[in-house]
């Protein structure tokens, strides 16, 4: 998965980082995590876009932003 994600698989990028978010395999890191999420939302991943959004509305790994 990790070398997957590394080459810019967007599929990889956010299954890693949903093991960030929950320390599964990984320690648990809320910004690992919202990297992640990051790196496949901009290839357009929809799953990782919604996590993404989890992650400001929430303020984990990133800073909050309620708007």
């Amino acid at each position: 998965c990790r070398r997957a994600a590394d080459q810019g698989g967007a599929d990889s990028q956010w299954k890693l980082g949903m093991l960030y978010e929950v320390g599964c395999g990984v320690e648990k890191d809320d910004a690992g995590a919202a990297r992640w999420f990051r790196l496949a939302a901009d290839q357009g991943n929809v799953q990782a876009q919604l996590k993404l959004g989890q992650c400001y509305t929430r303020g984990c790994g990133v800073a909050q932003d309620d708007a």
